[in-house]
Order: C-alpha cells, then structure tokens, then sequence
C-alpha cells in the first residue's frame, strides 16, 4: 500500500469533522500510565545484513520447543504437521487467509471449505458448521451471545473448567450488553456443582473437555439439566485430537460445540494464529455467526459452492446480524482440513491413543517424584500436578527452563490472585515426547522439589 501524506490542513479538516481539536485526543481513553513519554530507543536505521543478525542474536534466547523436553500445553498443543500440509498451502490458490466472496473464481478454497465444514461436523457429533472463526476464545464467546439470542435468556455460566483466556474474551464480549457472564472459581479437582446452578434464566452453561485442569467428563447429565431447564450446552474443546478417542459432544448432547483447532495442521507459533471451529444443531443454523459455504449447481447442472449464510455486519442489517467479528482463519482452517484428511478416521483414533498413552506414561513416570500429586482423576494427554505445600510452579518452571526443560505451565500464570494455585503446575504430553524427555523432566523434578 502506497504512503498517502497528510498536509496540516488535512488534518485539522478530518479533526474538525470528527469533533476533535488535536491529534491528542483521540487517545484521551488511553490511560497515561499506559503511554510512552519519548518515543522508543530504537536504531534510526541499519543495513540489511547488520538487522538479520541482530535478529539472528535475540531469536537464540529463546528456548525452542524442538530443541528441549517439551511439556508446554494449556491451550496450545505442540503436535507433529506433515510437511505435505505447508507445502500444499503455498500453492497460490489456497494462498488467503480471508473468505472467497466471488464463487466465479474461488471454486478450490470454496470446495476446501465446504470440505472443512463437514469434517468439523463429523468429528463433533454436530449437523452443521461454519467456515471457521477467528480462534477458539471467540469461538466460546460468540456461542454465548448465539445461546443468549436463541433462548432469549441473558444468563451464561463459566465453567471453572473453562480455560481463563476464553472465559475473559466470553465476559468482555457481554460486558456492555445486557447478557451477563457468571464465572465459577476454577475447579482443579473437578468438584464444582453445575447441575444445582441451571435455572429458568440460564441461557446456557459453557464447560471446556477435557478441562483446562484435565480432567474429562460425562456431559450427559449436564445436558439433561441444562434441556429440562430451557437452556443450551456450549461445549469447548482445546484439544481436537482428543475428539479421535472420546464420545463426540453433539453424542453427550451438547448444542453448540467450539474448537480451538491448532493442533492440527496449525503449528504453535509463539501463540498463534489459532483457528475457531464452531458447530450447532441444525435449527439453530440461523443464529451461528460466521460463514457457511453450501453446495449448489450453475446453469448447466454442474456442482458450485457458494457462501449460503454470511450473518455478520457486512453484510445485512447491523441490528439482524449475528457476529461483529469480520476475520475467519481460512488458510489455518484449510490446515486443519489438510491434516485431517492425511490422518482419516482411522489415522485421528490413533493419533488419540497415542497422546493418550504418552500421558499415562508421563503419570507412572513422576510417581517416583515424592511429594507430587496428579490432580485429575481422568485425563487425556494433559493434567495438572500438585507440587507440595509451600512449592512454587513458576519458579519451578523458571529453574527448569534454565536446564533446558519445557516443563508445563503454571496454573498461576492464569491465576495471579489464587495462591491457593501456586504449587499447581499443568503438563501436557503428545506424541512428540519420548521416554528421554520425561526422564529428564522426573529428574529436574526431583532436584528442584528435593
């Protein structure tokens, strides 16, 4: 995109035209304490050369996941993505991240998506799903407000299951509405009482499976209470491959069910991009934010896809639409779809047992840490242990760190005001780890807790 100067008296026309006297004030909302003072140290300019090694330097501090025993989950799962994925995703017809509005010319990604779609479908027991949204935290939050708009209820319930970062997209997504965001004290133990907070005016309860702690659930009896109540079950799901080994949520009777889907075809990326997946039932297609591609024939009989359902601002009334979010994640979601389809159903299942057997190993192995106590009484390839009364995870986890040991993730990384938490560390195990890497965990383990 070209520079377009401005002159002073553009500016004081375009200020003028908004009611503001300077540049200044468009960041009065900006809190002070939030603003530079003097503009940052930075090198007015370098050569090419001399920048790429100044790069070079600061990106060898970091501590690669490929590089160290690597037990770092919590949301973002580190899993091996066949080569044949990234290849396949430079070929210039898949090359955008954004949805196709001209079926003319957008047939490939078109039939991606649509492909996409029902394999999404497929694996979470649903009718239908869309063509992706932004990542899995606005996933869950869009399913609150689409639950809020069906039931005509304002009343959501979070999950102590539910991970911290969805759960505060969900609360900030309805701060300034009439919906309201109840959010249970998380739930390490699995104990928490969802059954006896369903009311007449809960419009639907947000549960995470497996949990942000690990644990895994029957949602049959939630989804009973939640029906019998005239409210919606949203179910969230961090780990898609876990979806290869456990009954589908849409079986369990979920109503709405949000992926975050990186951990296929997507790789970790210091955090992202992620990929949404959402699902509902059929009758509540209407309300589902997003884009949905749909099969159709041209003039002369032949199969198209088309975008069928496009809800959001852009394109009906403001006051009809059902999403304000215009980003999807085509190209992760086209990832996704790639990686699946090498896997197949068969392929899914074993990369399940897999992550699930990794884990079960990881737990016998750190039995013979003294003092440490898994939490969950049934997880998939992530749990969290308890390190022992006074212990402490993210110095533990610093320590580790300096050993060259990846060694999961702090629960009070996420809660800051729960001392409670502070021993808690949560680890995750896929197929990438090897009997080396966790034995090289047990023994950081056991010096740093000795």
């Amino acid at each position: 995109m070209r520079y377009l100067p401005l002159t002073d008296s553009d500016r004081r026309a375009m200020l003028a035209a908004i009611g503001a006297t300077d540049v200044d004030e468009l960041f009065r909302d900006v809190p002070a304490a939030a603003r530079l003072a003097e503009a940052l140290p930075l090198p007015r300019h370098q050569g090419e050369m001399e920048v790429e090694r100044a790069f070079t330097r600061m990106a060898g501090k970091n501590l690669s996941a490929g590089c160290a025993p690597f037990f770092i989950g919590a949301g973002i799962y580190r899993h091996h993505v066949p080569a044949a994925v990234d290849q396949l995703l430079l070929r210039g017809e898949f090359l955008t991240a954004y949805t196709p509005y001209q079926p003319e010319v957008s047939q490939g990604t078109l039939q991606a998506l649509f492909e996409f779609q029902t394999q999404v479908a497929m694996i979470t027991g649903m009718d239908v799903a869309n063509a992706s949204m932004y990542d899995g935290a606005t996933a869950a939050a869009e399913a609150a407000v689409m639950a809020c708009r069906v039931t005509k209820r304002a009343r959501v319930i979070l999950s102590g299951s539910l991970h911290p970062h969805y759960a505060e997209t969900t609360e900030t997504s309805l701060r300034y509405t009439e919906m309201t965001a109840e959010r249970l004290p998380p739930d390490p133990l699995g104990f928490e009482d969802l059954l006896g907070r369903v009311d007449s005016r809960t419009a639907c309860v947000v549960v995470q499976n497996p949990g942000f702690f690990g644990g895994v659930r029957d949602l049959r009896l939630l989804a009973a209470t939640c029906h019998e109540a005239g409210a919606l079950l949203v179910v969230m799901v961090a780990e898609p491959t876990s979806l290869g080994l456990f009954e589908s949520p849409g079986a369990m009777g979920a109503d709405i069910v949000v992926c975050e889907g990186q951990s296929l075809g997507v790789g970790m990326n210091f955090g992202g991009p992620g990929l949404g997946l959402f699902a509902t039932r059929d009758k509540y297609v209407r309300q589902m934010p997003g884009r949905l591609v749909g099969q159709t024939v041209d003039v002369d009989g032949k199969r198209g896809w088309v975008l069928t359902l496009s809800t959001r601002e852009q394109h009906i009334r403001r006051e009809k639409a059902t999403s304000n979010i215009c980003t999807n994640s085509g190209l992760c979601a086209l990832a996704f779809s790639m990686h699946l389809t090498m896997l197949g159903g068969s392929g899914l299942a074993r990369l399940a047992e897999l992550n699930h057997a990794m884990a079960v190993k990881l737990e016998q192995k750190l039995a013979a840490v003294k003092g440490l106590k898994v939490l969950a009484q049934s997880y998939y390839n992530e749990f969290a242990v308890h390190l022992g009364d006074g212990a402490d995870a993210a110095l533990l986890v610093d320590k580790l760190a300096d050993q060259g040991i990846l060694a999961g993730v702090p629960a009070s990384r996420f809660y800051p005001t729960w001392p409670e938490l502070a021993p808690v560390l949560i680890l995750a195990a896929t197929e990438t780890n090897t009997e080396d890497d966790m034995d090289r965990l047990v023994a950081g383990l056991k010096e740093a807790l000795s």
